[in-house]
């Protein structure tokens, strides 16, 4: 397990938009859920002093502050080991809980391109399509993993599924150009296509 004293501890987050636009109220939330906090109460939450969220929570208290609202940032540090590692399991349970929508819903495009192979439909259309769905399967990998401050142990899993995914699209497009391939300037634009796409 990670040593966060060696990051620089903790940050401890208070922020109130009583009185301020209601969006305000909702950018707040989004932004801290998007940073991984760790609600301890209402509008009290918790996130490992790193210096990219360090930053990041200044912004957002300067927002807060100049649209009316009032915003506290503590740095601290946990005196009980035991309950830092308290947090640091529920901020991994967290993590583990996301990675587990990506396992869940993957299997969704295993079955889309072995049903468009099935039916014989292994187009360049059905390749972009698909490709857009991995892209946005790596997207939300990647937002999951910027606030994968302790390396959740359900990470290595989503990490290798769309890693498979993406190979079976890569079989899936070499099949496509095998099909299109019947026809010679069909294959050649599709050819193409992928090359630009690299």
């Amino acid at each position: 397990m990670r040593d966060v004293t060696q990051s620089g501890g903790w940050l401890l987050i208070s922020v109130s938009t009583a009185g301020s636009a209601g969006t305000l109220r909702v950018q707040v939330w989004r932004k801290l859920k998007s940073l991984g906090a760790l609600y301890l109460q209402q509008s009290v939450c918790l996130l490992p002093d790193r210096s990219e969220v360090h930053r990041e929570v200044r912004r957002l208290a300067a927002r807060v502050r100049d649209h009316g609202g009032t915003a506290r940032v503590l740095a601290m540090t946990f005196t009980d080991p035991v309950e830092e590692h308290g947090v640091i399991a529920e901020f991994n349970d967290a993590r583990d809980s996301e990675y587990a929508e990506i396992l869940e819903r993957i299997p969704e495009l295993h079955t889309e391109l072995e049903g468009e192979l099935a039916r014989g439909n292994a187009t360049y259309a059905e390749v972009e399509e698909s490709e857009a769905d991995l892209e946005r399967f790596r997207s939300w990998l990647a937002k999951i993993a910027a606030r994968d401050y302790f390396a959740a142990p359900g990470g290595q899993a989503a990490r290798d599924a769309v890693d498979q995914a993406g190979a079976a699209l890569a079989a899936f497009e070499e099949a496509a150009l095998t099909t299109e391939g019947a026809n010679p300037e069909a294959a050649e634009r599709f050819r193409l296509q992928i090359v630009e796409r690299q």
